[in-house]
């Protein structure tokens, strides 16, 4: 069979979101000294820095649009469509969103992978959305050096419900519904080392959909939210502090982390893209300690929602999550934001 002759993370120089180009790299591109008329029917766009565009339709509701793709994190053709559809899904379910439609994003290595490899990949994309309630209507293929897979998802949303990653209030509680530590098992799978024990606990984690992120958009309280992916949980958090003008306060042993990592990363799996991560906003973060940083620097990938509740509907919020079926770990508050101060972005105690 396919997935037992092929290892897609073999063709890979990269994995997942460890893939995405750095923040500061990505500052530079994005900047332009060309200024272009705004659209005033366009509320989210890229200067927000937030997971979707969002584009008013005139009617009380808006259009969410949103892309994302990456090279393999799994060895398995249908487990890489799966994860990077779960993944590209997740940005409409972070505004809050309805998904609606799914177009693929396939690039292929036809003189190294056959095409049935492809095929599967298909598949497993066409299993997650189904699971989302969606079609995969179409998409486009190029022939690539190495396998590339991802979706163009179409939302909808009432703009009431909208919620953005720049608008987190004082005070706000900060709750994670997926715990850290993908990136770090992912790079040990790489090395050859994961142990069987722990070889479903990422890839378990990286396929399970925000699907939440819809009810939470009708909640008040819910002050902000985006999901939290291949930046890391400190790379997510400081875009909603600098969109927000806040500082945020995290209580490192109430982060919630996948509870194999420590011994993964005395073997050194500490993914590229921690180290990227780290030196494009570590001037922005308190001095870390070495297990705190590569922890909350981890890229995840199809990570979970970083939502921002307002204090006093901590225990409102813990019991919809619960219903949802968010495991215990999640369901508890692991920081707060408050008024900045004009010291460091984010603080770790």
């Amino acid at each position: 069979m396919i997935q037992e002759e092929i290892k897609l993370t073999q063709y890979s120089h990269g994995a997942g979101c460890g893939c995405k180009i750095s923040p500061a790299i990505l500052d530079k591109i994005l900047h332009s000294p060309i200024q272009y008329q705004p659209d005033v029917k366009l509320l989210v766009g890229n200067d927000k820095r937030d997971d979707a565009a969002v584009y008013d339709l005139g009617n009380g509701t808006a259009l969410i649009s949103t892309t994302d793709f990456f090279m393999p994190i799994v060895d398995d053709a249908f487990d890489f469509g799966r994860v990077a559809s779960a993944n590209a899904i997740s940005d409409v379910y972070a505004m809050g969103g309805k998904p609606v439609l799914a177009i693929a994003i396939l690039g292929w290595p036809i003189d190294k992978l056959p095409a049935a490899a492809a095929q599967k990949v298909l598949q497993g994309s066409r299993a997650i959305c189904a699971e989302a309630g969606i079609s995969l209507a179409g998409g486009h293929s190029i022939d690539c050096p190495e396998p590339v897979f991802g979706l163009a998802v179409t939302g909808l949303i009432d703009i009431a419900n909208l919620k953005q990653n720049s608008t987190a209030t004082a005070g706000c509680r900060l709750y994670l519904t997926k715990s850290l530590g993908v990136g770090i098992l992912t790079t040990a799978q790489k090395k050859g080392i994961l142990q069987p024990k722990h070889a479903s606990i990422a890839f378990d984690s990286m396929v399970k959909l925000n699907s939440i992120g819809e009810h939470l958009g009708i909640l008040d309280y819910v002050k902000a939210m985006t999901d939290v992916t291949g930046f890391g949980l400190l790379g997510h958090l400081a875009e909603m502090c600098e969109g927000s003008q806040l500082n945020a306060i995290i209580e490192f042993d109430k982060v919630p982390v996948i509870g194999a990592v420590d011994w993964y990363l005395e073997q050194g799996c500490i993914p590229g893209g921690t180290v990227r991560n780290w030196a494009s906003y570590g001037d922005k973060i308190q001095s870390l300690t070495e297990t705190h940083k590569t922890i909350l620097a981890d890229p995840q990938t199809s990570g979970g929602l970083l939502v921002a509740v307002a204090h006093g509907h901590e225990h409102e919020f813990e019991g919809i999550l619960r219903e949802y079926g968010i495991p215990e770990e999640n369901c508890k508050t692991f920081g707060w934001l408050q008024e900045a101060d004009g010291g460091k972005l984010i603080s770790v105690i």
